[in-house]
């Protein structure tokens, strides 16, 4: 099941398709249920209400206050606010306390009646807006990859090789734990702006940093130690060095791009989607720059080789500076939670739902490296063409997976706001606007068939496999997408562990060994391959899409109830501990 970053989506994944193109042009030169949602239960929330009396004990900053309409933004002046205390339930009788999402449809509360269809109109619109801005973020994303990629090929062969398997090596051992883990908060932040409490979008990702920087201890071993490892696994000794030489210089971003994987989320919990992608459209140029001056640039400055991994380490830190002061300074702290001993509690939620998070993402991104070994035994023909057709897909992917980022968010808000009805309607509208786009693609891959190959080979033979070929990639556009919205409506749900559970066994035990065999045995070459991926996507998008179908919404709800509830335990055991001062607590900025 396509997952968020996963073999076409993260920064990591192209220089594998490189691997391919430099295998090619060398050979031509001699002739790239632990699941931590919250169980399910039948049973009906009933909150203890207080008599609304506050404790004399505490001071004015540590009250808060929140708009009686549900539906409205907080006004300017004070006077129509109510007073909250500790004691105030987190579901009054009035319903969601305070809805934060900026779409018009969301602040009349009369329309949370109407009828199903008359929602999927409204919620199209609003997921294409969502994804628009997430499509152009991945899309920039690719160019701080590819060009340091670009920059190194035309140093040599050797050179090309080393750093695609050295950013092979960081995909697998590194970037897509990494996104597996901070997948995590696809399920917490968004539910948890919408909520009573949007602070607790702050205390999560406080939490992520803690349990990302425990994280990044073995990552950062391991590349630092790679030329072993490598050689170990009878890679060409010069390859190797080379390629841990790359690792060893990337550490110095692996920090910044876990914090960019956790800003990033912030931002669009939030629904500031645009913030990442003009943050990237900033940095975007300036990494071309750094990677022309570090490589190829004057005698003064030119690097070579290394000059390339620092670019994109400076092009990482890049965004995590310009991040950090755009959620300082340009957005609103409604989100922001002081920083308290607390963000070293609830460590387990995360570390169970990233560990699924990390089956989900990690296991079709070395499903696909094993793909390509497999595709590197056939020939260097097959290697080009697998090179086109794995780049092809991966760009017409990258329109469905944003849109699956979008759902998720979107679910994830209404959660939030006590809309389970709405959240349906929103993931099945998702589902069909995945299949009018896989529609669509798939149609243009049938129409350009037989000049496709065109556009990335002038081999014959390479254009000839490619329009063999395509039309079963064309089917698989179509179960693809629908797999990467499934995977989204999944987080948001958070069920990656079942995410994990449907990617393990459709890649390893059904579409590897059977593409393997139709490869191998049955000598069907490249096509036995994708034969095998489609039918193990097959597989996975109609479980996926029948488990999303048949959603209790009002039951998940329930849950995002009982998770807050939870926090506001661990809250007052805060206050206890504290001698009735309440460290960091739920007043957010306003109470700091």
């Amino acid at each position: 099941m396509s997952s968020t970053y996963s073999h076409y989506q993260g920064p990591s994944s192209l220089p594998s398709d490189y691997a391919i193109l430099s295998q090619y042009a060398a050979n031509r030169g001699g002739d790239d249920d632990g699941e931590q949602s919250l169980p399910d239960s039948d049973e009906t929330i009933t909150p203890k209400m207080s008599s609304g009396e506050r404790r004399e004990s505490f001071s004015a900053r540590e009250q808060y206050y929140r708009p009686p309409n549900p539906t409205m933004a907080p006004p300017h002046g004070a006077q129509n606010l109510q007073r909250y205390d500790e004691y105030t339930p987190l579901l009054g009788a009035q319903g969601p306390p305070v809805p934060r999402i900026e779409e018009a449809v969301d602040r009349d509360p009369t329309l949370d009646n109407e009828s199903k269809w008359a929602m999927f109109f409204e919620e199209f619109p609003i997921l294409i807006k969502y994804s628009l801005p997430v499509f152009g973020t991945h899309l920039l994303e690719y160019t701080l990859v590819i060009v340091p990629v670009i920059s190194i090929g035309h140093l040599s062969t050797t050179a090309l090789a080393a750093v695609s398997l050295g950013s092979m090596t960081a995909s697998v051992t590194g970037y897509s734990i990494i996104q597996g883990f901070c997948s995590a908060l696809d399920t917490l932040l968004p539910s948890a702006w919408t909520s009573s409490h949007p602070e607790l979008v702050g205390l999560w990702c406080q939490r992520m940093a803690v349990v990302m920087a425990a994280t990044l201890i073995p990552v950062s071993i391991i590349w630092f130690n790679a030329e072993e490892v490598l050689l170990l696994l009878k890679q060409d000794p010069e390859v190797a060095h080379l390629a841990a030489t790359y690792l060893r210089w990337a550490i110095l971003g692996l920090p910044a791009y876990t914090f960019d994987c956790i800003s990033r989320r912030y931002f669009q919990s939030q629904g500031h989607f645009t913030i990442p992608t003009r943050i990237t459209l900033c940095v975007a140029p300036i990494n071309a720059l750094l990677n022309y001056l570090l490589v190829w640039g004057p005698d003064w400055i030119r690097l070579g080789f290394i000059g390339a991994p620092i670019s994109t380490a400076v092009s990482f830190n890049l965004i995590a500076i310009i991040s950090f002061a755009y959620g300082a300074y340009y957005v609103p702290l409604t989100a922001w939670h002081p920083f308290t001993r607390r963000m070293f509690t609830s460590l387990g939620v995360l570390v169970h739902l990233g560990l699924s998070g990390v089956g989900q993402t990690a296991s079709e991104w070395w499903a696909w490296e094993l793909v390509a070994l497999a595709a590197s035994m056939l020939g260097p023909v097959v290697l080009a063409t697998q090179s086109v057709l794995l780049v092809s897909a991966s760009m017409t992917f990258q329109a469905p997976f944003s849109l699956g980022v979008a759902t998720s968010v979107r679910i994830g808000n209404l959660l939030g706001e006590h809309k389970g009805k709405r959240a349906g309607v929103s993931a099945n509208t998702a589902i069909i606007i995945a299949l009018m786009m896989s529609l669509t693609t798939s149609a243009m891959f049938m129409i350009c068939r037989n000049f496709w190959g065109r556009l990335f080979n002038d081999d014959e033979r390479v254009i000839e496999l490619v329009s063999q070929i395509i039309p079963l990639v064309a089917l698989f556009q179509v179960v693809d997408g629908n797999s990467a919205i499934t995977s989204g409506i999944l987080r948001a749900r958070g069920k990656q562990f079942l995410g994990a559970l449907l990617n393990l066994s459709s890649y390893y035990i059904i579409g590897i060994p059977f593409g393997m065999w139709l490869t191998f045995r049955c000598d069907m070459g490249l096509e036995g391959l994708w034969i095998g991926l489609t039918v193990s996507l097959v597989y996975c998008s109609v479980l996926g899409t029948t488990i999303c179908l048949r959603t209790d919404w009002d039951q998940e709800v329930l849950k995002v109830v009982k998770r807050l509830e939870e926090e506001d335990k661990l809250r007052k055991a805060e206050m206890v501990k504290g001698g009735g001062a309440l460290e960091g607590g739920y007043g957010g900025p306003s109470a700091s």
